[in-house]
């Protein structure tokens, strides 16, 4: 017989130990462990592969780009004006070449990540003009608000990249933030990140400050960034968009073609039509990701929202975007095609219960679908008009514990409890067994954030609630983080080029 340790007194402390011995470092990719929540049969999925076809054929996509245009005739589509028809033959040939897996390869080695077929990874939210700063004040933000967004996602287990514009950083010029957000995003964290892709000649920045950091020969033999590119749904990609694709294609960095969907504005307003017409919208990007380079990197991308037939207003959260997760997971599984989606969204103003609720339904559906690259995973509230630090730390905790949920159950102690219920036998209990001393961390996940001590202990810890706990948290994370070691001369050299492009790029609000 075992020797049990009985005490409470005994057990907490070990336990305590055990929490604070704990490592903080980057969780590994995702690697699926629960089944995938499918509600198309197979005839559907062809119905809907076919719907989407026929868009591409009968309908067209415009692509409002002269380079793309000629690249499209090059290759036997039928333009006309802007309008592109496809062949479905000719489509399905040609994301046959896009990899179903991408290895995201970090400053930091250790860090590097793979997503695609069941393995997934967690980026944090962008876009957003304002902040919800540690006081909770909404306002405007800072390139130093930018600077924090990208330590809180450093230290943060569950993140596996810093993404970019995680708040725009409004004290800097338009026509330079992007130098300064990427490399806020390269200097501030070692691991993965994402490229500015709201030009073409931004995005060829990015990709030379790439060069920079990782060297030329590397870059075009390895995926080290990311870069969106949004639709304008329905079924135009413009100029911008594509002078960025091929900047990244070219430089085979794998691209995230996103159609932009306001469900019931931008596409009919019924939920499987609706996908058919965002399917057609994403392959035809896909495709010509495969025009502009063979064998790039590719993503399958949305940006899901339903419109309110009220108002007028985007709305998340809701039941139909999670249909239409599960059904787009399918779709892109049916492509051998990794994808994209959205994944904390909310409207609500403040980070109250609306926001925790609308961010926790689509959070559940978005880890049902098996997504690989879940964007949008930390802050995002009021439409993503803001940037919630505290639900940002928040968020990243919950990311977390979707992580262990989706790994699925553990056997590898299976065995061993067995046994310690032989052991303990009737009406003793686990808490100072060895078993439970060596699993309890791994078996539980436990919250740091929330708080599951009685209203006495929660009183007497000064009865905060969770956002007055979470700024706390966000502040000590920020006063703790220290910043990952960079060769001296990458980091000169990025700043030299920074400031040549400065010079180069006029500044029109001097």
């Amino acid at each position: 017989m075992v020797a049990v340790e009985t005490t409470r007194r005994g057990g907490r402390g070990a336990r305590r130990t055990l929490r604070e011995n704990t490592p903080t470092g980057m969780l590994p990719h995702l690697t699926r462990g629960l089944p995938y929540t499918e509600p198309l049969l197979q005839d559907q999925i062809a119905r809907i592969h076919d719907a989407s076809m026929k868009i591409l054929e009968e309908v067209g996509v415009d692509f409002r780009d002269e380079i793309s245009l000629r690249d499209w005739k090059r290759v036997g589509a039928r333009v006309e004006g802007e309008r592109v028809y496809f062949d479905r033959a000719m489509i399905m040939d040609l994301i046959s070449s896009i990899p179903s897996t991408i290895k995201l390869h970090a400053r930091d080695p250790q860090k590097s990540v793979t997503l695609g077929e069941g393995k997934s990874i967690f980026v944090p939210m962008t876009g957003a003009p304002f902040i919800r700063d540690l006081e909770g004040k909404r306002r405007w933000g800072q390139l130093a608000d930018l600077n924090n967004f990208h330590k809180l996602a450093h230290v943060a287990p569950a993140l596996h990249s810093t993404a970019h514009v995680i708040c725009e950083p409004m004290d800097v010029a338009v026509s330079h933030r992007h130098l300064w957000i990427t490399y806020s995003s390269m200097i501030h964290s070692d691991k993965t990140f994402m490229g500015m892709s709201t030009t073409g000649e931004n995005a060829a920045d990015v990709i030379e400050m790439c060069k920079i950091l990782f060297g030329a020969d590397f870059i075009d033999t390895h995926a080290v960034a990311t870069a969106n590119i949004n639709g304008n749904s329905p079924l135009v990609w413009d100029e911008s968009m594509l002078g960025a694709l091929r900047a990244f294609s070219s430089h085979n960095q794998p691209v995230l073609c996103s159609p932009f969907v306001l469900g019931g504005a931008n596409t009919p307003a019924s939920t499987v039509p609706a996908v058919a017409q965002l399917n057609a919208e994403a392959l035809a990007a896909l495709a010509y990701t495969q025009v502009v380079r063979k064998g790039a990197p590719a993503i399958y991308g949305h940006y899901l929202s339903t419109v309110s037939m009220a108002s007028g207003a985007p709305m998340a959260g809701t039941p139909e975007i999670s249909l239409m997760n599960f059904m787009i997971g399918q779709m892109a599984r049916f492509y051998e095609v990794p994808w994209r989606t959205s994944n904390t969204l909310g409207g609500a103003k403040n980070f109250d219960a609306q926001s925790g609720y609308e961010s926790a339904t689509t959070m559940m559906a978005v880890m049902m679908a098996g997504a690989n690259y879940i964007w949008h995973s930390a802050g995002w509230n009021e439409a993503g008009m803001h940037c919630c630090m505290a639900k940002f730390v928040v968020d990243s905790e919950q990311c977390a514990m979707a992580y262990r949920m989706t790994e699925g159950p553990r056997w590898d102690d299976f065995d061993e409890a067995i046994a310690a219920v032989k052991d303990i036998g009737p009406g003793g209990h686990y808490l100072g067994h060895a078993h439970t001393l060596k699993n309890f961390e791994r078996a539980f996940f436990m919250p740091k954030l929330f708080d599951n001590n009685n209203i006495e202990q929660w009183e007497a810890d000064g009865a905060k609630d969770l956002p007055e706990r979470a700024h706390e948290h966000a502040a000590k994370l920020l006063s703790e983080y220290e910043m990952p070691p960079i060769d001296t001369a990458v980091d000169e050299a990025l700043k030299d080029f920074i400031a040549r492009r400065e010079r180069e790029i006029p500044d029109q609000f001097k």
